[in-house]
Parts: structure tokens; C-alpha cells; sequence
């Protein structure tokens, strides 16, 4: 019996080298893809993160109806980025919603269809910004950015 049972521990032990074979290579293979990954991937350029801070969205949505006869319907979503960690700031902003939205009623509602199809989409964000940035006290908008901007007829 003792030659069967060698034959066995050969054979089990040739299997567990086998195995830990595999297991060492797996491991080089895997870690050395993770090195490489890492090595190789170029971290993203400040350039191009566009969003430091926040996006205020309070304004929401606004829905105003042009200065023509038969008037359109524009819809603007406007959005900006301020420091939530200005809690002061941050607080008239929430405070000046309903004059931000007044603001936007006011400027695209004195515009008719024709004059808002010719309009550059960037004087119509600067004046509004411009605007804006007039109530503010405690702090400026750096930016402004419509994420919706249709005009309906």
C-alpha cells in the first residue's frame, strides 16, 4: 500500500504546485495590469472640469410668453455654479429665486419671436447675468448657463 499512497501524495502534490502556480501567475498578471493601468492614465486637465462647486438649479424652469401679437412661448432652464460652503451666499441666492425669475420674465418677455431667433444666445446670458448680479449683495455669479432654451410658437 505504501507505493499507492506515494503515487498519491505525487500526484496531489504536483496538482497543489500547479495550482499555486497559476495563482502566482494570476496575481502577476493582475497586479502588473493595475500598475500599468495606473501609470498610464493621464489625470484630467482643470481646463477641463467645468463645474467648481455647485449647480444652482433653484430658479427651475420658466415659462414666459413673448412681446408679439400672437405671442410664443420661450422656455428657459437657467443654471450657474456658486460655493455651497457660503452659507450666506448661498442663502440670498435661495432668497432671490422669485427676483431672478422675475428678472428672466421681464428681459426675454420684452423680446418678440423674430428678435429672440436673431439674438446670440451669449447676450442674451450676459445681460441676464448682468442683471442678476445687480440684486446680489453678498456675492456674484461667476457664470451663467442655460441647460433649456426653446422658443415655441
Amino acid at each position: 500500500m505504501k507505493p499507492v499512497t506515494n503515487r498519491r501524495l505525487r500526484v496531489l502534490s504536483s496538482i497543489h504546485r500547479g495550482l499555486i502556480i497559476c495563482c502566482v501567475v494570476l496575481v502577476l498578471v493582475f497586479g502588473g495590469s493595475v500598475i500599468y493601468w495606473a501609470l498610464s492614465t493621464k489625470p484630467v486637465p482643470s481646463s477641463y472640469v467645468p463645474v467648481q462647486g455647485q449647480t444652482f438649479t433653484g430658479i427651475g424652469r420658466v415659462r414666459v410668453s413673448t412681446a408679439d401679437y400672437q405671442p410664443g412661448v420661450v422656455i428657459l432652464f437657467v443654471i450657474f455654479n456658486y460655493n455651497p460652503d457660503d452659507r450666506v451666499f448661498s442663502e440670498e441666492l435661495v432668497l432671490r429665486i422669485r427676483d431672478f425669475r422675475d428678472i428672466i420674465t421681464e428681459y426675454i418677455g420684452s423680446f418678440s419671436m423674430a428678435e429672440l431667433h436673431s439674438q446670440d444666445e451669449e447676450v442674451i446670458r450676459a445681460e441676464l447675468l448682468r442683471r442678476f448680479n445687480a440684486i446680489l449683495r453678498l456675492g456674484q455669479i461667476e457664470t451663467l448657463f442655460f441647460s433649456d432654451f426653446m422658443i415655441i410658437r
